[in-house]
Parts: structure tokens; C-alpha cells; sequence
């Protein structure tokens, strides 16, 4: 088949496990040439599919995620390298920029953590957005450090980021201007797409009976680690908004909020008055 046949042919298969098939053969078919979708696009289509597309597109068939097909998933103004053991990055996840984005409109931060970093991706987006930056991310799985250590050095930010292994931020000393995170959240007996079930990893998903067991641990922790005039952007999941607030209210910090591009409470901004 050519290419404009085996693209229709994939995405009528797709459809049975993807919300978005088209798109899937697109990046897929992309990705078998050697060139980015918008080139595909651009092209006629009249040329012969490449063997390889078929093996990808099986993989897709699977229920692998279309980012660890391809190895990396684009977030905010960067390119994130991405494979098993580590969580896909999600444009709900950009959400938490943007509240730090407005926050410091008049004064960019100088020191930033990122706690539960997992490939880099809160921390090396944070840092491409302010150059004068400097950060450290934590993470207590030594497979995602190894996959933020790289997409750092690919960026070419890898002398204005740090990456350790650890748990939150214990340990920890220095404050920081900004500190993001980006824990795992989701209730233990929860249903979750299969593509997310069977492939990424659950202790970076799973927290707990309620989805709240990591905020519990944060709450006490998070204070410590502010710069004065500080904060803290910290992702939520669906219908968490009253409870992680009261988590962390208890702990002494004013709390705003930011919606995600669905309409939902997706950012916690939290500051302590010093």
C-alpha cells in the first residue's frame, strides 16, 4: 500500500484502542520515515509505506503508549525523552508552569526544585522558561533519573540542573523560589485506561486507599523548603481540590488554585507568610 492508504488502514485499526487513531498513524508513519508529522503532512502520499510502520503500528495496537513508541512527548517549549518506568508527561501537567509563569511575571525565580521529577520534565521546563535558573529534582526511582540526567543534557541545561535520588524532600538543604511536584495521586482501586494500566509505572501513579497518601506526607514537609516569597505549585488530581487544600491549610499556607484546559482544578498555588 502507499502511504495515504496505510494511514487510512491504521487509523480504522487504532480506532479500537486509541481516542485519537489518525493522529496516532500520522506520528507513527512520521516517526517510520525518519521526519516530523508536519513533513508528512506536507508531502504526497503516494510513495510506499515503510516496512517499519507496520511493527509500530502493532506495538499501538498493543496499548503502548504513542511517547514510548516514539521515545519522547512534547511538553511546554520542550522535548522530553520518554520510555518505560517513567509517567508520560500530560498538558494538565503544563498547567503548574503556567501558574509559576504568572506568579513571577515581575521577577523570574533563581532556584527551583522539582520533587517526584521522574524524565525532568516539570524542573528542565521551568528552566528553559527562566535561563538565569538553577534547579534540582528528586526522585526515589533511579530508571527516571537516568532519563531526566539525559533529556538534560540533550537540552543542553545540564549544568543549571541537579538530579538526586530521595524521598520528597527529606534531606534537603536550602530553600527554593519555586518548588514543583507533581506526585502520584490516583486511588489504588481506581480504573484507568489500559494503555496506563499495563505500561507506566504505578508508583507513580497509585497513592493510597484515597489517592491522597503523598500529600499527607508533603503537607508537613513542603514549609521548610520555600525561599520568603516562595511558592509551590503542586498538581492535583479530578475532585481533590477541597480535601488536598485542607491537607495543606492545616500546615500554615495560603492556597490559590488554577484550572486545567478541561475546566478542571488541576493546580494548588501554595505561599507561607514569613
Amino acid at each position: 500500500m502507499n502511504l495515504r492508504e496505510s494511514l487510512a488502514s491504521a487509523a480504522a485499526r487504532l480506532g479500537e484502542v486509541s481516542e485519537t487513531p489518525r493522529l496516532d498513524a500520522e506520528l507513527l508513519m512520521a516517526e517510520a520515515l525518519g521526519v516530523k508529522r508536519e513533513q508528512l503532512l506536507l508531502r504526497a502520499l503516494d510513495g510506499k509505506a515503510p516496512d517499519r510502520f507496520e511493527s509500530l503500528v502493532e506495538r499501538r495496537l498493543a496499548h503502548e503508549p504513542i511517547a514510548y513508541i516514539l521515545g519522547r512527548r512534547d511538553f511546554w517549549t520542550i522535548d522530553v525523552g520518554v520510555g518505560p518506568g517513567v509517567l508520560v508527561p500530560r498538558p494538565d501537567s503544563e498547567t503548574l508552569i503556567e501558574a509559576a509563569v504568572e506568579y513571577f511575571r515581575n521577577r523570574p525565580p533563581q532556584s527551583i526544585l522539582d520533587l517526584g521529577t521522574g524524565p525532568g520534565t516539570l524542573l528542565l521546563a521551568a528552566l528553559d522558561q527562566w535561563p538565569a535558573a538553577r534547579g534540582v529534582g528528586i526522585d526515589r526511582s533511579e530508571s527516571a533519573l537516568s532519563y531526566a540526567r539525559g533529556n538534560a543534557r540533550r537540552l543542553g541545561l545540564a549544568d543549571r540542573a541537579e538530579f538526586r535520588i530521595g524521598n520528597w524532600g527529606e534531606g534537603l538543604d536550602g530553600r527554593f523560589d519555586l518548588v514543583l511536584c507533581n506526585p502520584p495521586y490516583v486511588a489504588r482501586d481506581a480504573a484507568l485506561p489500559v494503555d496506563v494500566a499495563r505500561w507506566e509505572p504505578a508508583d507513580a501513579l497509585f497513592a493510597g486507599p484515597d489517592g491522597l497518601d503523598d500529600y499527607r506526607r508533603l503537607a508537613p514537609r513542603l514549609a521548610p523548603l520555600l525561599s520568603s516569597g516562595g511558592i509551590a505549585c503542586l498538581e492535583i488530581g479530578a475532585g481533590q481540590h477541597a480535601a488536598v487544600t485542607k491537607l495543606f491549610a492545616v500546615n500554615g499556607f495560603t492556597i490559590s488554585s488554577r484550572i486545567d484546559l478541561k475546566g478542571i482544578v488541576r493546580c494548588l498555588v501554595l505561599r507561607i507568610d514569613r
